[in-house]
């Protein structure tokens, strides 16, 4: 019986330039495969952080994809990896690049500071720009204060959950309940970095959690001009309230010992900002007056 395999003749033998962007795509799909698997995510909660089919991203990890530019940067974001990550010719999994990442995660956070400040690219204040960046606890004034003080000061006020919420194309409960706190995580370094990649100028707030991981917050830190902005545990709880949410005491007694232990158990991070506002106590336009005063003594927009 005849073979009905192809024959590979000299007239369509693949040439130099067929070989190499073969190469290309196997070493794309390794990559797209392997950093998928390291941060536990299926295909299908890929497929939806990215945009790109599960189908094709099938395609795209056996090395089998014709991806363009636009969906690998899309998944290169999904992964929070560089898209130069993806087609680099030495392999980073068995370059020491991966071990002095792995290293860095489970470092304390002296020693992550002095990595940091060894291969800090430039002076922090070249890198932070005309950034502001107000942290702490839901209900401390974040929001209300950047936003007036946005005002006051000509510059835009964004607040990162907005911009989770603009990418993911759902509230931040529905990205919760349907990521996760892992995939909300990511989610958030993603937008951070995009925010930094288009502000040179700007207020944000961030929610109180974002301490949580530490190479955001890391990322943050130096992109920022950071204000720790805080108040009782009392006058956390009823401004919450105040604001029509009554979920942090519904059914839930204990509650208020809670705030105070989250409170507790973050205060070391939160120190890390370059300033403390402290609006206990005290009305809207006396706050916002401290925080304009702190801006300018320390020079954060100069």
């Amino acid at each position: 019986m005849p073979s009905t395999a192809k024959l590979t003749t000299p007239e369509n033998a693949p040439g130099p330039a067929d070989l190499a962007v073969a190469e290309v795509m196997t070493r794309v799909g390794d990559r797209v495969r392997r950093a998928r698997e390291r941060k536990g995510i299926p295909r299908r909660v890929l497929s939806d952080m990215s945009g790109v089919s599960p189908r094709y991203l099938a395609q795209l990890e056996a090395g089998e994809g014709n991806i363009s530019i636009g969906l690998l940067q899309r998944v290169s974001i999904a992964l929070d990896h560089r898209i130069e990550w993806f087609l680099a010719e030495d392999d980073p999994w068995s370059s020491e690049a991966l071990r002095v990442a792995d290293l860095y995660r489970g470092a304390s956070d002296d020693v992550r500071a002095a990595v940091m400040k060894a291969l800090d690219p430039g002076p922090a204040q070249v890198m932070r720009a005309r950034r502001l960046c107000l942290v702490g606890l839901r209900g401390a004034g974040k929001s209300t204060l950047g936003r007036l003080a946005g005002q006051s000061l000509g510059l835009p006020f964004v607040e990162l959950n907005d911009e989770i919420e603009a990418q993911s194309g759902m509230p931040v409960d529905e990205v919760m309940a349907l990521y996760g706190p892992e995939g909300y995580r990511k989610l958030e370094a993603q937008a951070l970095a995009r925010i930094v990649a288009s502000h040179d100028k700007m207020i944000l707030a961030v929610a109180g959690g974002i301490v949580a991981e530490a190479d955001t917050y890391a990322s943050l830190l130096a992109h920022f001009h950071t204000i720790w902005v805080k108040t009782s545990p009392d006058e956390h709880m009823a401004r919450v309230r105040a604001q029509g949410d009554e979920r942090p005491m519904a059914g839930n007694p204990e509650a208020m010992e809670q705030l105070r232990s989250i409170l507790t158990s973050r205060e070391a991070h939160y120190e890390k900002a370059q300033a403390v506002l402290d609006t206990s106590g005290k009305p809207v336009d006396r706050s916002l007056a401290e925080l304009l005063q702190l801006i300018q003594d320390h020079r954060f927009l100069v």
